[in-house]
């Protein structure tokens, strides 16, 4: 394989209503909920397999966060997600997927950042037009961790 096929970045895994749901019930790693985020800003894999923020990366993407930004596992990287949210799409997880939020005991930051890496992924297709599928392709689903505040094994701690 020629080295500019090794390195390419996969096509992001596609989105659907069941792929989204799968997220915010945490059947997901942190990192594959990164996955889905990374590619479509513009991140690409380089051949030590980090994501680093490449050419289609906006400037202020690349600069304050040059290689794979944590945005479950660290608290700024998950608040520049929000601020970069366009305002007529922050209901979105709610007008579409129908989420009214987690209730008081499930109150994690890591969930609470997780329904924000939702309503970004909803945000996005809203900008380009696409439509959300019901169905598509699911990961090997997890059952959600035993204690939401570490999650699941080889997820990172959370700051």
């Amino acid at each position: 394989m020629p080295p500019a096929e090794a390195a390419a970045t996969p096509v992001p895994f596609p989105l659907s209503r069941a792929l989204l749901d799968a997220v915010l019930a945490d059947r997901t790693s942190d990192r594959f909920v990164c996955e889905l985020i990374w590619p479509r800003l513009g991140y690409e894999l380089d051949g030590s397999g980090t994501w680093s923020a490449g050419p289609a990366a906006e400037a202020s993407w690349r600069e304050s966060f040059p290689t794979e930004p944590q945005f479950i596992a660290q608290r700024p990287p998950s608040v520049a997600l929000t601020r970069s949210i366009p305002k007529q799409h922050k209901q979105l997880l709610k007008e579409q997927l129908g989420f009214g939020g987690y209730r008081i005991g499930e109150l994690y930051p890591r969930r609470t950042r997780r329904a924000t890496a939702v309503n970004w992924l909803l945000a996005h297709l809203a900008e380009r037009g696409e439509p959300l599928p019901e169905s598509g392709p699911l990961p090997e689903l997890r059952e959600q961790p035993a204690d939401p505040v570490v999650g699941h094994p080889g997820d990172l701690p959370i700051s």
